[in-house]
């Protein structure tokens, strides 16, 4: 009979290393499905909604299903924007714009914010974004069906308004992290928003604004205290007092969002 081992708490293995959730095309496949054999599909997704400064940015990315498959090879990689470094970002956005069957961003700059509000202004951006889509090539093109990040459709009114074709949308919380068309517009709209803000902190480097991208950092806050505020500055905001956090497509207008909990939407 072998000697017993004196007893003891079990061995434990170190934890495998969380991932970020990786994006599929099933929602872009279920709503193809009820369109026909041949659609395109648009993700959008918005940043900027909750910054003090700056514009509020939409991103577009479109896939083609092609009688129930995804014809549409997007890079490795695409998660949604806030699970992926700067550099990682960075390192998508060519890639994505040659893969995509198309792709397009829109704006709405702070001016504007004030007067439209920001629930406006991130319809705005969106319309902006699907017409701003061209393919690889340059051409224009017009959504099939489009999919956005939130839980309100403030979208198909305007696109009637617009003159745009009056396509399905569809409405998912989290599609950013997992539709992966979505994905990659928030990868997009990440992206063109920070190259901005960098730009915009060399005329009024006292805001930091290559690092807090407009933001309710402290070291902003502390700035607008000091030195006023700036043309860029979403000037009916509460730029300087306690702010209130909202969702996307149901935000007060005159409410600002801090950044620890917008990630730096």
């Amino acid at each position: 009979m072998s000697p017993r081992t004196a007893a003891g708490p079990a061995a434990r293995r170190p934890a495998a290393p969380r991932t970020a959730t990786e994006p599929s095309f099933d929602v872009e496949l279920e709503v193809a499905r009820a369109i026909g054999p041949d659609v395109l599909v648009v993700g959008l997704d918005e940043v900027g909604r909750g910054a003090l400064a700056g514009p509020v940015t939409v991103g577009a990315c479109a896939v083609r299903v092609l009688e129930g498959q995804v014809v549409t090879a997007l890079p490795e990689g695409v998660r949604d924007s806030k699970a992926l470094t700067a550099r990682r970002r960075e390192a998508l956005v060519a890639p994505i714009a040659v893969a995509a069957a198309a792709t397009g961003i829109g704006w709405v700059p702070a001016q504007e914010i004030d007067r439209i509000g920001i629930s406006a202004a991130l319809t705005e951006a969106a319309l902006r974004a699907l017409e701003d889509l061209r393919t690889p090539e340059g051409d224009g093109v017009l959504p099939d069906a489009v999919i956005i990040d939130g839980s309100v459709d403030v979208l198909s009114g305007a696109l009637r308004g617009r003159g745009l074709p009056p396509v399905p949308v569809t409405v998912r919380v989290k599609a950013d992290r997992d539709c992966r068309s979505v994905a990659a517009a928030s990868v997009l709209a990440k992206v063109a928003r920070d190259a901005r803000m960098t730009q915009l902190h060399a005329s009024a480097p006292q805001y930091a604004w290559d690092s807090n991208k407009g933001y309710g950092a402290a070291v902003h806050r502390d700035a607008i205290t000091e030195h006023g505020i700036h043309a860029e500055h979403r000037a009916s905001w509460n730029l300087t007092g306690t702010p209130s956090a909202g969702v996307l497509w149901e935000i007060d207008p005159r409410r600002s969002i801090p950044a620890e909990q917008e990630g730096h939407r």
